[in-house]
């Protein structure tokens, strides 16, 4: 059995912010459970150098908008970091799915080889399209939504690895 490039990000991503939206409601609820300003979660971070649960959220959705959308060939909409509300972060998240569900496996499946620019800072990275997928977008959306959860948990939300992974479809 093969698997195509949309069935290898598409889906996995769209599966990954879901969870996180879920693990969001979760922060959501336990402060309100806990009468705890729903900011200190939100400004959280695991260490002084690491970005707060905001940031790690919106760069998830970033990174999994405009990955999707350069394999695709396409540029992602812009949506501008302004979230302070667990409600606002999860609608980025809707926002992203929604996104993710306008590409179609024609626009993606093929990319294996299609060169990727990535501008980091004053340098471009370049990628094929499978390297890009496999060891950038990935495993940089894993490790977001990752810490996203670890802040989470840290502060005391009951989260466990299910709530990671999800129901599997």
């Amino acid at each position: 059995m093969n698997i195509t490039m949309y069935q290898a990000s598409v889906p996995p991503l769209m599966h990954t912010l879901t969870n996180l939206i879920a693990i969001l409601e979760k922060g959501a609820a336990h402060a309100e459970e806990k009468k705890i300003a729903p900011s200190v979660l939100l400004d959280s971070r695991l260490y002084p150098d690491m970005f707060p649960l905001v940031r790690q959220v919106q760069i998830a959705s970033d990174i999994a908008r405009r990955g999707a959308a350069r394999l695709a060939g396409l540029v992602a909409p812009d949506m501008p970091d302004i979230e302070t509300t667990f409600s606002e972060l999860i609608t980025r998240l809707q926002q992203t799915i929604a996104y993710l569900k306008t590409l179609t496996a024609e626009q993606i499946d093929g990319s294996e080889t299609r060169s990727i620019s990535l501008p980091v800072g004053e340098e471009t990275m370049v990628f094929d399209g499978l390297p890009y997928l496999l060891y950038f977008v990935l495993p940089n959306v894993y490790f977001h939504v990752t810490t996203a959860y670890d802040i989470l948990r840290h502060s005391g939300v009951e989260l466990g690895k299910r709530d990671f992974l999800g129901s599997p479809k």
